[in-house]
C-alpha cells in the first residue's frame, strides 16, 4: 500500500521568538491538512531552540522553551549545544521532565555511562499504515565542555554505527536528527547509505530543496525561525522511497494576530522573573566600547581572580551598556552581558603569551562585528587588561616592553592567562585554540562573575 509521510522541522531558533506565533499557526494548519487527507505528519526540532540571551529562557532555564514546543505539538527533538552546555547539570537533567515529545540524544550519557531518563538513542515511529520510521538523534561532540558539567559524550559517528546496527531490519526507513553541522551530515551520508533523510542543524546552513548525496537527502533550515523545513516522502507498493525537500520562508507567512504583543510580553515576563536584587551600587559604573572604563575593568579583574590567573584580558564589547547607581537586579546584569560565555584559563609560555598579547592589540578589532562563538553583542570593542602593562621601550621605537604584575615577561616561564572562552574558538588566537592546556570554568557565565565581583 502506498503512503505519503510529511516531516516538518525547525532548527537553531536560539530563542528568537519573533516568528514563533506564525510558525505555530502554519504548523497547525498543515497538521489539519494532512490529517484530512490521511497522510502522516511528523514534527521535529533539531536543537538550539533555547538560547540564554533571551530573558524568558534565562529566567526559566529553558523550561519555557520546552513549554512552547509542547504547545506547538512537536513529536521529537534533538538537543543542541545551547541545551547541552549552557545549563548546569541539574538544569539540563530536569529540562525535559515536562516534555510531551521524545528527546533523542544517542551520544549523551551521565558520567557513570548511564543514559539520562529523559532521552533515548532512537525511536521507532509507526505510521497508521504500518511504516516503521527509525529516528536517531545526535548532538555536537563538545566532549570537554560536557565533561566539565558532569556529562559524558560518545563519538557521534561511532554511536551512529552502533544504533544503525541495532535498527537493522527493524525499520522501513531511517531519519537522522543531527545537531552536528552540514560538514558532518555530508560525511554521514557518504558513510551510511542506509540513512534516508538527515534533518540537520548547528551550522545554520540553508538548503532550499535539500541536498542529495547518494540516496540520502540532507535538509537544513537556517536559523532563528526564518524557515520551516518540509520533507515529503512517498512510499510505493514495493517500499521504494521517493523524497523531496523544501523550505517555507516564515517572513512570507501571513501576519499572526497579536504576534508582536505576544513576543513583547514574553520578553517582559522574563525580565520580571529576573527581578532579584544582586547588590546596590553607591555610584554609576560606566562602560565604553573603545577604551578602559570602570565596568570593563571590574569584569576583567573578576575574570583574573576567578581563574586564579597571572593576567587576563577581554573585549569591552562584551558589556553592552553601563550600570547606574542604586539597586542592580539579575535582569540588569543579563541585559548588559547576555552572552553564554564562560571563563577560561590557558597555560602559556612567556613567548606564547607575549605573541598573543601583541596580537590582541590589533587596531582593526575594536570595530569588528562578531557573530557566533557565544557572543550576543554587536562589536568586539577594545581590549581591556588586568595584570598586563604595555610600556614603550624607546622614543620612536615600535617595540614594547610587556610586563605581568610589573615584571618583564620571561620567555620560558609558564603563565596562566584568563580569557572569555570565545577566544578559544575561531581564528582569533591560533596559539590559544591549539593549546591543550585550557580549563573552562562551567557553568558560570561572565555575568555570574560580574555579580560575584559586585557583591564583593
Amino acid at each position: 500500500m502506498s503512503e505519503i509521510i510529511h516531516f516538518y522541522h525547525i532548527n537553531d531558533l536560539h530563542s528568537h521568538f519573533e516568528n514563533w506565533p506564525r510558525i505555530c499557526e502554519f504548523l497547525e494548519k498543515r497538521r489539519e491538512l494532512h490529517s484530512d487527507t490521511g497522510e502522516e505528519f511528523v514534527l521535529a526540532d533539531l536543537g538550539d531552540h533555547m538560547d540564554r540571551w533571551h530573558p524568558y529562557t534565562e529566567a526559566t532555564l529553558g523550561k519555557g522553551n520546552v513549554k512552547l514546543l509542547n504547545e506547538a505539538g512537536f513529536h521529537y527533538a534533538a538537543i543542541g549545544n545551547n541545551e547541552g552546555i549552557t545549563l548546569p547539570f541539574k538544569a539540563l537533567d530536569s529540562l525535559y521532565k515536562g516534555a510531551n515529545f521524545q528527546v533523542l540524544a544517542a551520544n549523551l550519557y551521565k558520567e557513570d555511562g548511564i543514559r539520562p531518563q529523559w532521552s533515548l538513542p532512537y525511536a521507532i515511529h509507526s505510521t497508521k499504515k504500518g511504516t516503521r520510521i527509525g529516528l536517531i538523534g545526535l548532538t555536537a561532540y563538545y566532549h570537554a565542555f560536557y565533561g566539565e558539567l558532569g556529562w559524558q559524550l560518545s563519538d557521534p559517528i561511532e554511536e551512529l554505527k552502533h544504533q544503525l546496527q541495532i535498527l537493522k531490519g527493524e525499520t522501513d526507513m531511517i531519519v537522522l536528527l543531527s545537531h552536528l553541522g552540514l560538514h558532518e551530515d555530508e560525511r554521514m551520508a557518504l558513510e551510511f547509505p542506509e540513512i534516508d533523510i538527515i534533518l540537520g542543524a548547528h551550522t545554520h546552513h540553508i538548503l532550499h530543496e535539500g541536498k542529495l548525496i547518494n540516496q540520502t537527502l540532507l535538509c537544513c533550515a537556517g536559523k532563528y525561525g526564518e524557515f520551516v523545513g518540509h520533507v515529503q516522502v512517498v512510499i510505493g507498493e514495493n517500499q521504494a522511497i521517493e523524497k523531496e525537500a523544501q523550505l517555507y520562508d516564515t517572513n512570507k507567512f501571513a501576519y499572526c494576530n497579536g504576534e508582536k504583543e505576544w513576543e513583547d510580553n514574553l520578553f517582559q515576563k522574563g525580565k520580571s522573573m529576573l527581578g532579584e536584587e544582586v547588590t546596590v551600587l553607591p555610584e554609576n559604573l560606566s562602560n565604553d566600547w573603545f577604551g578602559p572604563s570602570d565596568l570593563s575593568r571590574l569584569l576583567c579583574e573578576a575574570l583574573r581572580e576567578w581563574c586564579h590567573a597571572d593576567c587576563s584580558f577581554l573585549n569591552a564589547g562584551l558589556l553592552l551598556s553601563s550600570l547606574n547607581k542604586g539597586p542592580v537586579t539579575k535582569a540588569a546584569l543579563h541585559s548588559i552581558c547576555p552572552h553564554p560565555i564562560n571563563p577560561c584559563a590557558v597555560m602559556l609560555t612567556g613567548a606564547e603569551l607575549k605573541e598573543i598579547l601583541q596580537e590582541s592589540r590589533n587596531k582593526d578589532w575594536p570595530h569588528l562585528q562578531i557573530k557566533g562563538f557565544g557572543f550576543r553583542g554587536k562589536i568586539m570593542g577594545s581590549m581591556i587588561y588586568d595584570g598586563v602593562e604595555f610600556i614603550a621601550s624607546n622614543a620612536g621605537c615600535h617595540q614594547q616592553l610587556i610586563t605581568i604584575d610589573g615584571c618583564p615577561i620571561i620567555h620560558n616561564k609558564l603563565y596562566r592567562l584568563a580569557i572569555p572562552d570565545m577566544f578559544t574558538f575561531g581564528n582569533f588566537f591560533p596559539e590559544i585554540r591549539r593549546s591543550p592546556n585550557k580549563k573552562y570554568y562551567m557553568p558560570e557565565f561572565l555575568r555570574d562573575l560580574l555579580a560575584w565581583k559586585l557583591k564583593k
